[in-house]
């Protein structure tokens, strides 16, 4: 007999299909699963970012006093 030929038997046929998709979807979660024993178990923790306390921040506008004056329209800009 022809290891690749199908079997007469319908109910045969069928519980061989079935046993080769539960083989097929068995050895992919068993990937799965060592998959994601391998990666998880070696990846670092990643912390979240702090902000340091004694750091400050850049002020606003309305913190430092607002915009300055407006210059004549004949002043240059003072970088210039």
């Amino acid at each position: 007999m022809n290891p690749f030929e199908m079997p007469s038997n319908s109910a045969s046929a069928d519980w061989l299909i079935f046993v080769a998709i539960l083989l097929a979807v068995g050895i992919g979660i068993a990937c799965f699963v060592i998959w994601l024993f391998l990666f998880r178990k070696s990846g670092k923790k990643r912390r979240k970012h702090q902000r340091r306390q004694h750091r400050k921040l850049n002020p606003t506008l309305a913190q430092t006093g607002g915009l300055p004056p407006m210059r004549a329209p004949d002043q240059p800009p003072r970088g210039a």
